[in-house]
C-alpha cells in the first residue's frame, strides 16, 4: 500500500501577511528531495523565505508556479514520500576484441559537452536581474536543469563584460515582487507624508582607522569576529538617540511616542535585496554584541533565512552605501520612523587642520529626518554629536 501523496502549503509567515508570491521552485516534478531540503521561494512583502521538503520523497505536482500568487495556507503542490533513489554502479570498461572501425565518437562527444547550454527557462530571480542590467532575452546561457537561466547565470554574464546585443530592441514586462511593491509604496508613503529634510557633515575616520588597526587582532582573536565601523556608529547614534530623543520618536495622529530603547534597524544587502534587521536594545549591546549580530544577520540574509519578527519594529535606521563606493546621498525614512542616519565611502581627501593642508580619510554623512517631529537643531546637533563621537571613538568607550 502506498503512502499517501504529502500536500506542500504556504506557511504563515507573519500576522500581517496574508498572500506570497512564488519565487523559484528548487526541485522540479518527478524528482527527488530530501527531507530539510529547500522546495521552493516565497516572497512576500516584507521578505523571502524557502519551505523544505516535510520528508524525503519525489516532487509529484506543483500547482503554483514562478511569478503565481498563493494564499498563506494554500497547497502549492504535492510529495510523494520515497526513499532516497539508489546511485547506479559503474560498469567496468571491457576491452574491445578487434579495433573498432571507423572514426573514435570521443571527438565529437567532447565538442558536444564543451558547446556551451542554450538559454532555456528563466528563472524569475534571474528574470529581474536582467530587466535591471538591460539584457536581451536569449544573451544569458542557462546552467540550471533542463538549460534554466538562473540568478548565478546572470550574474556570471554581467560579470563577463558587455553582451552584444545584436541590434535587438525587445522589450518585456517583468512584474514586481511583493518585496518591491511594498518598498515602493513605502518610499512614496514616507514622500507623501513626512516633511522628509536632509543635513550632512563629514567625518574624519583617522582615529577608528588607527584603532581598528591597533586591536584588530586581539579583538577578534577574543570576540571571534572582525571589529568593523559599523559598531562604531552605532554606539554614536545611541549616544545621538539617548540625548536628543525626538530622533528615537514616532507620530500616532496628534500625539508622539517616544522610545526609552533604542531598536537600531541595520540595513544588509539580502539574497534577494535589501532588508534592514533590527538591533534590539542596542544601548545594551557592546562592540562585539553589535558586530556578532550585523555578521549573523549578513550570513542569514544571503539565504534568505532572516525571519519576519528580526525586520519589524525598529526605531531608528543606519544604511551603508559606502560598500557600493557611494560617495553621498539623501537616505529616505522608514516610516513611522523619525530618522535614517547614511553612511558613505571612505576615501583620501585634503582638509584644513590647524591651518595646514592635510590628507585625512573621509566619510560624507546624511540625516535624514522628518521635520514635524524633528527640528533642524536637533537633528544638525545630533549629526554633529555622531561626527564628534567618531572622531574620537574613546568618548563611546568612556560614555562622555
Amino acid at each position: 500500500m502506498s503512502t499517501p501523496e504529502i500536500e506542500i502549503k504556504v506557511p504563515k509567515p507573519g500576522e500581517s501577511i496574508s498572500e506570497v508570491m512564488i519565487g523559484e521552485w528548487y526541485i522540479q516534478e518527478g524528482q527527488y528531495v530530501a527531507a530539510d531540503r529547500n522546495l521552493v521561494a516565497l516572497e512576500s512583502d516584507k521578505a523571502t523565505f524557502d519551505v523544505p521538503a516535510p520528508r524525503g520523497g519525489i516532487l509529484t505536482r506543483i500547482l503554483k508556479k514562478a511569478g503565481e500568487s498563493a494564499q498563506v495556507e494554500e497547497v502549492i503542490g504535492f510529495l510523494q514520500p520515497a526513499e532516497a533513489p539508489a546511485a547506479a554502479p559503474a560498469k567496468p570498461a571491457a576491452a574491445p576484441a578487434a579495433p573498432a572501425p571507423g572514426p573514435a565518437p570521443s571527438a565529437p562527444v567532447a565538442a558536444a559537452s564543451a558547446a556551451p547550454k542554450s538559454p532555456g527557462h528563466v528563472m524569475p530571480a534571474a528574470e529581474r536581474l536582467m530587466a535591471e542590467n538591460k539584457l536581451p532575452a536569449g544573451s544569458v546561457a542557462g546552467s540550471g536543469p533542463g538549460g534554466r537561466v538562473l540568478k548565478e547565470d546572470v550574474i556570471r554574464t554581467v560579470n563577463a563584460g558587455p553582451v552584444s546585443v545584436g541590434g535587438s530592441r525587445e522589450t518585456r514586462s517583468v512584474p514586481l515582487s511583493p518585496i518591491r511593491q511594498t518598498i515602493a509604496r513605502r518610499l512614496v508613503e514616507a514622500q507623501h507624508t513626512a516633511a522628509l529634510l536632509t543635513t550632512f557633515n563629514e567625518v574624519d575616520m583617522s582615529a577608528v582607522k588607527k584603532l581598528r588597526e591597533v586591536y584588530k587582532d586581539s579583538f577578534e582573536k577574543k570576540h571571534n569576529v572582525k571589529l568593523g565601523f559599523m559598531s562604531f556608529f552605532v554606539r554614536a547614534v545611541v549616544a545621538g538617540l539617548q540625548q536628543y530623543p525626538q530622533l528615537n520618536a514616532q507620530m500616532n495622529g496628534k500625539s508622539l511616542t517616544y522610545f526609552n530603547y533604542c531598536d537600531v534597524g541595520v540595513a544588509i544587502g539580502g539574497g534577494k535585496g535589501l532588508v534592514v534587521p533590527v538591533l534590539r536594545n542596542a544601548e545594551n549591546m557592546s562592540f562585539a554584541d553589535i558586530e556578532l549580530a550585523i555578521v549573523n544577520f549578513a550570513n542569514r540574509a544571503k539565504n534568505n533565512q532572516i525571519a519576519l519578527e528580526e525586520l519589524e519594529g525598529g526605531t531608528f535606521t543606519i544604511t551603508n552605501g559606502g560598500v557600493y563606493g557611494s560617495l553621498l546621498s539623501t537616505p529616505i525614512v522608514n516610516p513611522p520612523q523619525s530618522g535614517v542616519l547614511g553612511m558613505h565611502g571612505i576615501f583620501d581627501r585634503p582638509v584644513a587642520v590647524n591651518g595646514q593642508v592635510v590628507i585625512r580619510p573621509m566619510m560624507y554623512i546624511a540625516l535624514t529626518y522628518d521635520h514635524r517631529i524633528v527640528d533642524g537643531r536637533e537633528a544638525v546637533s545630533f549629526l554633529k554629536l555622531v561626527k564628534d563621537l567618531i572622531e574620537d571613538p574613546t568618548r563611546l568607550i568612556l560614555e562622555v
